[in-house]
């Protein structure tokens, strides 16, 4: 078994209270109060900045050259492809102006960054990988479940159930594993806990985003 295959048995219960909560179950059936997506976009634009960041420097640390090159593609995509994304959505809403980061996505990008920059490299894409594994697992959850036309969320629903994420996915699975497979059994059970940290956060991040938590 690989350590992916692994991690992810050691997260399925997080991710059963993800596709069970409400933020999730509401944006499905396309029922989601439009105050708390507007929350939940405003928040993960400012994420998107911060978790591009990340990745360019884990792109900048990474042994091999062929996984820099993957990880630069990766925060190029989380800055402008995915930012397309959220701003078309604040654009519909009428959103002026930057919203600040409020507590979850706080502690989510700063646990990255920290991440990302003082730890192996290894536990540093260990620690963002559940942003787009979880996504996508999400993603096609709503997609393969919903029951509902005309879903004002479909656009988000699309974009990470969609085929070119899920080759992203893939290829960040792909490299986790690759380096796990590298490095010394420390390293790899550190993976694990930064793994299992980051969907605890990103578990956080939609709760959040439902209870409208500010500072």
């Amino acid at each position: 078994m690989t350590w992916s295959e692994q991690t992810w048995q050691t997260i399925a219960p997080i991710y059963r209270k993800i596709i069970g909560m409400p933020f999730i179950s509401e944006l499905m059936g396309g029922t989601l109060d439009q105050k708390r997506f507007e929350f939940y976009i405003t928040q993960d634009s400012g994420y998107l900045e911060h978790f591009g960041r990340a990745l360019a420097l884990l792109g900048a640390r990474a042994t091999h050259i062929g996984d820099a090159l993957a990880f630069m593609r990766f925060a190029e995509n989380a800055l402008v492809v995915e930012s397309i994304l959220h701003e078309s959505y604040i654009k519909d809403f009428g959103i002026q102006g930057k919203a600040k980061l409020e507590p979850a996505c706080h502690h989510y990008v700063h646990f990255l960054k920290s991440t990302a920059s003082l730890d192996a490299v290894e536990i540093g894409m260990a620690a963002v990988l559940p942003c787009f594994w979880i996504y996508k697992a999400v993603g096609d959850h709503i997609l393969h479940n919903q029951n509902t036309q005309d879903n004002p969320y479909q656009e988000w629903i699309n974009t990470y159930a969609g085929e070119e994420f899920g080759i992203a996915v893939k290829q960040a699975i792909t490299i986790c594993d690759t380096v796990a497979s590298n490095t010394t059994e420390q390293t790899r059970t550190a993976m694990t806990e930064a793994f299992v940290t980051a969907s605890l956060l990103e578990y956080d991040f939609w709760k959040g985003a439902y209870e409208l938590r500010r500072w």
